[in-house]
């Protein structure tokens, strides 16, 4: 197997880096009409979403 130069690696990085820090994982909870208990809705949306994401009912 060859070998591969740590410059590559921190090139591979650098260009993955934006994938997965765009998204972030919010918790909303909702209170049942019937009974009045809380459950919560948790997804992973992203972070230009997030404040649609709590606006809808």
């Amino acid at each position: 197997m060859a070998k591969v130069s740590k410059n590559a690696r921190v090139a591979q990085r650098a260009a993955n880096a934006g994938s997965g820090r765009d998204h972030v994982k919010v918790i909303k909870s909702i209170k049942n009409p019937k009974t009045g208990a809380y459950s919560y809705k948790e997804v992973i949306v992203h972070k230009d979403k997030v404040k649609e994401f709590f606006d809808q009912k």
